[in-house]
């Protein structure tokens, strides 16, 4: 276990379970990502503070009686794929469903949940082709714009469920933006990985 990981175990108190399964994903990634640009090859040293990490920041924001989580645009799995093993980790009854168009990071995201045992869905869809999933929980990272991101949020959650998405340091711009369009509530939490970056929980989204 090298020091980025055992940072990460000791942060989120996860077991070794979970870090075994979590290092498999990061075994994959590192494989996976000479051929297909799943992550920057530059962050992949870093890839347990820059990825994990960072996605795991959301998982205190899931709900405790959370049963579906859909990751929007899911490219290498980021944050979906690492909630899902924690959630697993903590015998969860949360399933995971990664809506991506991409068919190789499809197959990629498939060979994760097969070789960590994980109970995900993939489908190999456009965000807004894929049939409306009715989650509890969606979630996106490094994705679109929150105009876009909202109009995605209303097609696949449930009317009492809510999006946690990642925004970099321009999220008061884009927050503005978006309230033009739409009405929701929301909260912010600061990103364990950049110091102008947020969490941002988004609920009761109706079109203005």
């Amino acid at each position: 276990m090298n020091e980025e990981q055992a940072r990460f175990c000791e942060q989120f108190s996860v077991s070794r379970e979970t870090s075994e399964k979590l290092q498999i994903y990061d075994d994959l990634l590192n494989k996976w990502n000479r051929t297909i640009n799943l992550v920057s090859g530059s962050t992949l040293d870093a890839a347990w503070h820059r990825h994990m990490t960072d996605s795991a920041a959301a998982y205190a924001r899931i709900p405790l009686d959370a049963k579906s989580l859909v990751d929007l645009g899911a490219g290498g799995g980021f944050p979906g794929m690492v909630l899902a093993i924690m959630a697993a980790g903590e015998h969860r009854d949360i399933r995971l469903t990664c809506i991506e168009a991409d068919l190789r990071k499809c197959e990629f995201l498939r060979t994760v949940a097969r070789a960590t045992e994980l109970k995900a869905g993939v489908l190999t869809r456009r965000i807004e082709d894929a049939p409306p999933q009715n989650a509890d929980v969606v979630v996106a990272r490094a994705l679109s714009s929150l105009t876009k991101l909202l109009t995605h949020a209303e097609r696949h959650l449930h009317p009492s469920g809510f999006a946690i998405f990642h925004k970099g340091e321009g999220w008061k711009t884009e927050l503005e933006e978006a309230q033009e369009h739409w009405k929701f509530s929301y909260e912010t939490s600061p990103s364990m990985t950049h110091p102008e970056a947020v969490l941002l929980s988004i609920g009761d989204i109706t079109r203005v």
